[in-house]
Formats: structure tokens, C-alpha cells, sequence
């Protein structure tokens, strides 16, 4: 089939090397432009846009799709069927109307729970026992589209939201596959979402960000795991020069008590509202590497009886 791939991060990357390895013609690859990243600010390439690359696919990164310019080069694609992946830029309906087959998206939830622009982290956040991936056929609304496809997953205890992101990749590619190995049979069904169960996944703020004790160590917990490794919740401490950020990037329940944000021992343990949080791995805020909890007390001089902020 010819296809026109949309999609930015690393998330999309192996639908689109499936859907090559599978032997559609990618006739273009729409990505975000590149972006200004690492200690020089060099221009870099969304992961998309590499594999588009050394696949040898044509490239756009269009700041907007509206406008008869944006509507008349997608056109000339010809395309049988539009491939959406976390791209970036919302399709107008001009768009969504010139594929022969329409533009199918891969959404990582189970529709309708978790519509919109973080689905991964919500669902680790809200401590919700699955996830998984949709193939849905986009409309104007937002994820309201109907469904093809689903395969669902179990978010086990103490998975953060980048080894779910992971696992969903894969899981992801090849559910697209399916979905149009089944598209060029003419037996791709889609089923109306239902009214019931409509959760948004709102954008991770900033805000969030900061881990607040006085929370029970379930939803410390699930704060953490769900936006690691980024944003990356935190807390500060005194580590020697005055406060500091440091970011937790994985936390499991534990048990203790004391008043919220006391460190209870040298496992990194730490009172939260009720119960308490073991704090499996942390780093310091602008630091590369990670370390056990323990490791990082020690070497952080913190102890027992300290007071996290």
C-alpha cells in the first residue's frame, strides 16, 4: 500500500520499520522539524526522521498542516492509507479526508480511558492494573475515532512509565501491521468508542513534578514510577551546599511511619501521609548516572532522621 507515515519520537519508530520491513511503499515521512539538543545545541533529527533517512523515504516537517499549500502537497502523495504515530501536529479535516482508507492512528491506551497527550504516565499514575495500544480511524475529536484494533498489557508493580513506553512499542508495530495487513483484505472493522469511560491524559506539567509526602506512599509511589524517567519527579534536601533537587526515578510502598518527608533508614525509606516509600533509585538533578538509594545516601551523607522537602 502507499503509505504516508506521521510521527515524531521513539515511540513511532518501530511502526515505521515494521510497516517498511512489511513491504508498503512510504511515500513520505511527515516528522516534527529538527530540534536544537545536547551541550552544543546542534540541530538534531527526530527519531523519525533518522529512520526515514536510512530507510530513504521522503522527508516534510511542516510547522502546520492547514492552508490549500499544506493540503495540496499531501495530495500529491496519492496515499491509500495515512499512519499516525505521536506526531505533534493536529491533521485537519482536509487531511484526514485525502487518504483512499483514511489516517489511522496507534494511541498507547485502551480507548477511551486516557484520550489525549500523556496516556503512558496517567496510566501508571492512576495505578491502573493495564495498559496497551488502539488502532483507531481518526476524526476531528480528540482520540474519538472508532477502533480496529487493541492489544492490552499488565502494568506490573513498580513499572515506570518508560518500561511501559518500551513495551508498547513493539507491541504497537505490530498491531499497525495487522491493521492494515487486514486494510488491503478489506476486512479492517472498526467498532465506535463508547460513551462510558472517557478519561483525558492531560500534558505532564512542570508541576507535578514535585513529590508532596504528606500523600500516602501508594500515590508517592505511583507519582514516581509514572514520570520517570521524564520529567522525573523530586524532592530537595541539604546534601552539603544548601538545598538541592534530586529526582527519584523508581519507588515501591514500604512500610513505616513517621512525620511526612523523614528519611526512616538507610534504605532510603521514607515516611509519606500514610505508610512509606522505598526509594529504589535516585540521581541528582543535572547529574548523568543513577544510583541505588543506599548508595546514593551514602554518599550524599544522608541520614536517618533527615528531613526531605
Amino acid at each position: 500500500m502507499r503509505v504516508v507515515f506521521m510521527g515524531t519520537p521513539d515511540f513511532a519508530v518501530p511502526t515505521l520499520q515494521r510497516l517498511a520491513e512489511d513491504g508498503h511503499d512510504i511515500v513520505a515521512v511527515y516528522t516534527r522539524a529538527p530540534a536544537k539538543a545536547g551541550r552544543g545545541m546542534a540541530l538534531r533529527p527526530s527519531p523519525v526522521h533518522a529512520l526515514a533517512d536510512r530507510l530513504g523515504a521522503p522527508v516534510l516537517t511542516p510547522a502546520s498542516l492547514k492552508g490549500p499549500e499544506a493540503v495540496a502537497t499531501f495530495a500529491e502523495h496519492r496515499a491509500d492509507v495515512a499512519v499516525v504515530v505521536a506526531y505533534g501536529l493536529l491533521l485537519p479535516q482536509a487531511i484526514l479526508d485525502l487518504p483512499g482508507h483514511g489516517c489511522l492512528n496507534l494511541h498507547g491506551s485502551l480507548l477511551p480511558r486516557w484520550r489525549g497527550a500523556a496516556p503512558i504516565q496517567r496510566a501508571v499514575m492512576a495505578g491502573d492494573a493495564e495498559s496497551g495500544v488502539g488502532v483507531m480511524r481518526m476524526e476531528a475529536g480528540l482520540d474519538t475515532g472508532p477502533v480496529a484494533l487493541e492489544a492490552r498489557l499488565p502494568i506490573s508493580t513498580g513499572m515506570t512509565a518508560g518500561e511501559l513506553h518500551d513495551a508498547l512499542m513493539p507491541l504497537g508495530a505490530g498491531l499497525m501491521a495487522e491493521a492494515l495487513r487486514r486494510l488491503e483484505r478489506g476486512n479492517l472493522a472498526f467498532t465506535p468508542q463508547p460513551a462510558e469511560g472517557v478519561v483525558y491524559a492531560h500534558k505532564i506539567t512542570n508541576d507535578e513534578a514535585r513529590i508532596d509526602w504528606s500523600e500516602s506512599a501508594e500515590a508517592v509511589a505511583r507519582k514516581v514510577n509514572g514520570l520517570a524517567p521524564f520529567p522525573g519527579a523530586f524532592f530537595e534536601a541539604d546534601l552539603g551546599k544548601g538545598l538541592e533537587r534530586v529526582k527519584v526515578l523508581r519507588a515501591l510502598a514500604a512500610a513505616g511511619t513517621s512525620a511526612p518527608g523523614t528519611l526512616l533508614d538507610a534504605d532510603a525509606t521514607v515516611a509519606c501521609g500514610s505508610g512509606a516509600v522505598r526509594l529504589v533509585e535516585l540521581r541528582r538533578a543535572g547529574k548523568g548516572g543513577s544510583a541505588s538509594g543506599a548508595d546514593f545516601l551514602r554518599g550524599a551523607r544522608l541520614e536517618p532522621g533527615a528531613r526531605l522537602a
